[in-house]
């Protein structure tokens, strides 16, 4: 693998790309097939998996938001892990010492999956979701949305 496919940020153009987003949102469905046109004449089919990542890169640098793609099964150091979950390095290897995220230690270093810390993500969101739900769940039915403060009038 070389380096330019294990990471790779883009910038948005400086051009406004307002037309191109209408367009890419008006194509939708799970039979989405796209030809793409090369500089050469020459004609290719994009899988809807492609289509949809293509028209998600164009939305996000649309918003001015630069974009880094990397591969899946791209390995990460505790650094580049904590920084995606945005927690302390320390938090995030007590995490694996817990057994939270699986982890490989091949030398000194351990190395985590950038696919393990992405389902670790979306677990610990859907965890923190539900929690949520609870509380409202629990407030809902405790009638604490019927009581409210009121401020005491001075006159």
């Amino acid at each position: 693998m070389t380096a330019s496919t294990l990471e790779h940020t883009v910038l948005p153009p400086t051009e406004p790309l307002d037309e191109l987003v209408a367009m890419l949102r008006t194509f939708s469905g799970p039979e989405l097939a796209t030809t793409l046109s090369g500089p050469n004449g020459q004609h290719l089919i994009l899988p809807a998996e492609v289509f949809e990542v293509l028209r998600d890169i164009v939305e996000a640098m649309a918003a001015g938001q630069a974009v880094t793609i990397a591969p899946v099964h791209q390995r990460l150091t505790t650094q580049e892990a904590a920084d995606l979950l945005g927690v302390s390095r320390p938090t995030l290897v007590k995490l694996l010492e817990a057994g939270d995220m699986p982890f490989e230690q091949p030398g000194r270093h351990r190395r985590v999956r950038l696919a393990d810390v992405l389902a670790y993500r979306e677990r610990s969101s859907l965890e923190r979701r539900a929690a949520l739900d609870r509380m409202v769940e629990i407030a809902d039915e405790a009638d604490m949305y019927e009581r409210t403060a009121t401020p005491k009038r001075t006159r």
